[in-house]
């Protein structure tokens, strides 16, 4: 079957280097592939915060290099795939995009809400789960992987679709290999940008992970999260929004725009005990 043709002809691609810091080779191969994802996972964060300013999420490659390359923003799994799949098959990659499900279906049925890629027909490559893979996976049930502290596979479940596991914390994401079109993100983009039961919609989701850590700003809550070791979590101020965000995740955001998302981080009640 031959794939959806995705047009990547607007892409900047020195630009997008230039904003992950990338100088490496560009060859269309699992070491490139490997070498990249890690460069544009450690430079651009996980973010909702234009749903919460009002702005909506445009999946157009024209808006997401723009705000994610030009404006140094972050987004969420649309944005960065988005970007990511057309970097890739600039470059010369095959790629197809896929839309998953989070968790497993078998257990707690949730819509095809995220979205992935696959490359040269055996990779597995995501750059916008936010608390997902690191490096690409191949397509194959031969796990687990190790990927700095932490171990993935892949396995298939009695549907036939794949599952992506976290061997600490289990099925994270489930798809099937079924080609999407522009317009399927299109759709899958719009629910979750504008429903009110999205989880992106009421507050503030912002994180960013490395080999060992993921550091995320769940409304006002600060968490930095090890494999292993207890989580760290504090509640933080209206004053430490803006600072978080800047020192944590490399995101600056204007007065007004901090007093905005402050209305999706609301104090919590005072104990009168």
């Amino acid at each position: 079957m031959t794939p959806p043709a995705w047009p990547v002809d607007e892409l900047d691609l020195p630009a997008y280097l230039a904003r992950i810091g990338y100088e490496g080779p560009l060859a269309p191969d699992l070491t490139t592939l490997t070498a990249l994802s890690a460069a544009h996972l450690a430079a651009i964060p996980f973010e909702n915060l234009d749903i919460l300013l009002g702005r909506g999420i445009s999946v157009a490659l024209s808006d997401v290099q723009d705000k994610l390359v030009t404006q140094r923003r972050g987004g969420y799994c649309y944005e960065h795939n988005t970007l990511f799949g057309a970097v890739l098959q600039k470059i010369g990659f095959s790629v197809v995009r896929l839309l998953a499900r989070t968790g497993d279906p078998l257990e707690s049925p949730r819509p095809r809400s995220h979205m992935v890629l696959i490359v040269n027909g055996e990779f597995l490559a995501d750059v916008g789960f936010g608390n997902g893979l690191l490096a690409p996976l191949r397509l194959r049930a031969d796990g687990p992987h190790r990927q700095g502290a932490y171990r993935y596979e892949l396995v298939t479940g009695p549907d036939g679709a794949w599952r992506l596991r976290d061997l600490d914390a289990g099925v994270i994401q489930t798809f099937t290999e079924e080609p999407q079109y522009p317009v399927d993100i299109e759709v899958a983009n719009f629910h979750t940008a504008k429903s009110p039961r999205s989880p992106f919609t009421r507050r503030i989701i912002v994180m960013h992970k490395d080999a060992e850590r993921v550091r995320s700003l769940i409304g006002r809550v600060f968490s930095v999260e090890r494999p292993g070791e207890p989580t760290s979590r504090r509640q933080i101020s209206d004053d430490e929004v803006g600072t978080t965000l800047r020192d944590e995740f490399r995101l600056r955001l204007s007065d007004l725009e901090l007093k905005t998302l402050l209305q999706y981080a609301p104090t919590p009640p005072r104990d009168e005990s």
